[in-house]
């Protein structure tokens, strides 16, 4: 593994880390969904995350990580289509794969 792959893994898993800290005492959908700081905050850590995975997709496309279509995808809609990103989706991200996606990248950094 090249180190600017391992550069792309370590901006996922700052990127994840971020996430979880902004939306520390965020504890339901409800105040997610009034908090636009919040949203804005992690929404800028999600289009992050999908650009270093699909800037590591094209230089280690051996590496496979699961989803990744969808990462980079939901990447393209958060910055080219914005006005219909629904918020719920987001939570939905964050509070069911997110976890998952950390620990698939540090196996590959313990590889």
């Amino acid at each position: 593994m090249t180190e600017k792959s391992k550069k792309y893994l370590s901006d996922v898993l700052m990127a994840i880390d971020l996430i979880n800290e902004f939306t520390i005492g965020i504890s339901d959908f409800n105040l997610y969904d009034k908090d636009r700081k919040t949203q804005s905050a992690v929404e800028r850590q999600l289009v992050i995350i999908g650009e270093a995975l699909n800037k590591l997709r094209q230089i280690e496309p051996q590496i496979i990580i699961e989803n990744d279509h969808q990462i980079i995808g939901f990447r393209n809609r958060l910055v080219h289509a914005y006005d219909s990103i629904d918020n719920s989706i987001v939570w939905a991200i964050i509070n069911r794969h997110l976890e998952k996606l950390r620990l698939e990248i540090e196996n590959f950094q313990n590889e």
